[in-house]
């Protein structure tokens, strides 16, 4: 069975930078109003959909717990989306797993014999290396 302590961790921390977003936004939408000055709506015209002060106020989360643990709550990013579902190890994929995992660094790789290199190692020394030329190319340019 695979762990599914990435996922859910990643899940967590995705909300939890929704929630930190939105509280910004409302932190800022409330210190904009601090010290300026602002007019009133005329004395014959209300503002429309205003029904007083007390429908300014936050309101409670009204989803439930269930669908708290099967859904990712605000992750959905398009319009007419829904937000997605938790689904169990298994059926993720396997590459999925190995995200994470650790790779070597060009420097390791080039203290390592070039021809037992497994081919994914191999792929990433050619990788790494092309960078590395090409970025000291372009600083020899730039001195130049």
């Amino acid at each position: 069975m695979i762990n599914a302590g990435p996922i859910r961790i990643w899940i967590k921390i995705m909300a939890l930078n929704q929630m930190r977003s939105l509280k910004s936004v409302i932190i800022a939408k409330n210190a904009v109003g601090v010290g300026q000055r602002t007019f009133a709506a005329g004395a014959g015209k209300a503002k429309k959909g205003s029904k007083g002060a007390a429908s300014d106020a936050p309101k409670g989360s009204t989803l439930s717990k269930e669908v708290k643990s099967t859904t990712v709550v605000g992750a959905n990013i398009l319009k007419d989306g829904a937000d997605p579902k938790i689904f169990l190890d298994s059926e993720y994929p396997d590459w999925l797993w190995h995200l994470l995992d650790k790779r070597p660094a060009l420097s390791e790789l080039r203290r390592k014999d070039i021809e037992t290199l497994p081919y994914e190692d191999l792929k990433r020394f050619v990788k790494l290396d092309n960078r590395a030329r090409i970025k000291e190319n372009n600083s020899v340019k730039a001195k130049n």
